[in-house]
């Protein structure tokens, strides 16, 4: 155990200091500290050592320069145990500094903000940032305080212990005093790279939440994020591994819609979507495409979920439902069973990049934000598909960009009909969504197929026409597209190409 002695204070939050300030006092501690921080003990009624009084330098260049100086430094970093370095103290008249709290100015914050660069510059903490590493290092001899959220647990340690620390406690937070100090800097880093150092990936998030578990019992899980960004949490129990990866997917497949749509997933995978005039038409529409898979789904829909809608949802057993409103009389249904989790989305940005770690490393890659239009097709056959038809042709392109390859999608009158997705083959995606399909009662004809990848031969499209799909969306791009467009013109089929595969893995 070592007892504090001196403290130096320099914080930019002032909120929850008094407390820990008080538990110091009580030890008869010195006090250093510069600016407000100063002023803000001294209206506790204690004294304060000033920096400037301990190096005989004043604070200089607006505050740029504050607490620079081998006075406070040589008092952070002298190993107590060193006889040269305790020589060293006494030569130059410099205290040992047992303690030291600070925070850094708010960067992330103002980055927020603003756009203006100076102001974010300004926001770039010099001597905090050194302080905190200093002391950090030096654990065996200084504690280290750098974040306000700190400042309740080490009173408490304090009062418990008559003002000293073991050496664990400070390791402890010396750890934590490296993950601000490293995360702070990745922040600044990010800043001035602006997404743009392909060759260069960093990434840092605080505050990590434990999940129940991972994608299994067996495997630890965690999510770093605040969702609270994202969505308000209105009911249900905690969100789980998996729970997140299908709201991920949930969320990204609607951002592709507009009109009043309704989106049933399981495993990250669409097995019903509907676009119709109201949201409960869409709810209606999106569950015949498959209500045996709907059963423990994640459900989305982009629009109010009204009383009349939540009637007809609450008849199926589901664990996620997310919409951007509920109204109180749909809330009033849903929350009578507790673990339904009910998610109201916000407006918010997704990332620029995603990554994934495998083998010794990490992969990295822009999202897939390409959404086709109509003006974007290009008809390949001499019959050309119509307004109607181009608008079922884009609407399962939309899906199809969101399964997992190889995928087909089969659809009419914007409502997924049928879909295969993670097969080793392309047909064998086609023979599935047909199954589906079928198996739910749709008949074919006139539907549209969408590809996420061109079609090497015509064996797909030739599937496609035995049973009654006249219209197809796919990438092009293959030597041999002539053979499929060739199909197609022989057998008075509609083929568009759209110049951009969707492959998901």
């Amino acid at each position: 155990m070592k007892a504090i002695k001196n403290v130096l204070v320099s914080v930019y939050y002032k909120d929850g200091l008094d407390e820990l300030i008080h538990i110091l006092a009580k030890q008869a501690v010195n006090f250093y500290s510069t600016g407000g921080t100063q002023k803000f003990i001294e209206s506790l009624g204690y004294k304060v050592n000033t920096v400037e009084g301990l190096t005989a330098f004043p604070e200089i260049l607006g505050g740029r320069v504050k607490t620079l100086h081998p006075k406070i430094f040589g008092g952070i970093l002298a190993r107590r145990d060193n006889e040269q370095d305790q020589q060293q103290l006494v030569q130059f008249e410099i205290p040992e500094i047992d303690m030291v709290i600070v925070d850094l100015y708010p960067f992330e914050e103002t980055v927020a903000s603003t756009t203006d660069e100076q102001t974010i510059i300004e926001k770039i903490d010099i001597g905090g940032i050194s302080l905190i590493r200093a002391a950090a290092k030096n654990f065996k001899d200084t504690l280290i305080v750098s974040n306000k959220s700190q400042y309740a647990t080490i009173a408490n340690l304090l009062a418990e212990n008559k003002g000293a620390t073991a050496l664990e406690t400070r390791k402890l937070f010396a750890k934590e005093a490296f993950a601000v100090s490293s995360h702070y800097d990745t922040l600044i880093y990010r800043y001035f790279a602006e997404n743009k150092d392909e060759n260069i990936f960093k990434q840092s998030y605080n505050d990590g939440e434990a999940l129940r578990y991972g994608e299994n019992p067996h495997q630890k899980g965690f999510y770093f994020g605040n969702l609270e960004e994202v969505f308000d949490i209105l009911n249900g129990k905690a969100l789980s591994y998996n729970n997140l990866v299908d709201i991920d997917a949930a969320v990204r497949l609607m951002t592709e819609f507009t009109e009043p749509t309704f989106a049933v997933l399981k495993h990250t995978n669409s097995c019903g979507v509907a676009s119709r005039n109201s949201i409960l038409e869409a709810w209606q529409a999106a569950l015949a495409g498959d209500p045996v898979s709907a059963f423990g789904g994640v459900l989305i829909a982009n629009r109010t979920i009204d009383e009349a809608t939540a009637l007809e949802i609450d008849k199926l057993f589901f664990e996620v439902l997310i919409a951007p409103e509920f109204d109180e009389k749909a809330l009033d249904i849903f929350t009578k069973k507790k673990n339904r989790i009910l998610l109201k989305q916000k407006l918010f940005s997704f990332p620029n990049i995603q990554y994934k770690s495998l083998l010794n490393g990490a992969i990295v890659q822009d999202f897939d934000t390409k959404i086709e239009v109509a003006d974007e097709l290009k008809s390949v056959t001499k019959l050309a598909p119509s307004s109607s038809e181009i608008e079922d042709l884009l609407f399962a392109n939309k899906i199809a960009k969101h399964l997992k390859s190889n995928t087909i999608v089969l659809a009419k009158n914007k409502q997924l009909l049928g879909m295969g997705c993670g097969q080793t083959s392309r047909v064998d995606a086609l023979q599935q969504a047909i199954h589906k399909a079928q198996s739910f009662g749709f008949d074919l004809k006139d539907s549209v197929m969408a590809s996420d990848a061109f079609f090497p031969f015509p064996d797909c499209v030739e599937i496609a026409n035995n049973e009654g799909i006249k219209t197809v969306i796919q990438p092009g791009g293959s030597i041999k597209d002539q053979l499929s467009i060739d199909y197609c013109d022989d057998n008075e089929m509609k083929m568009v190409t759209t110049g951009i595969r969707h492959f998901k893995h």
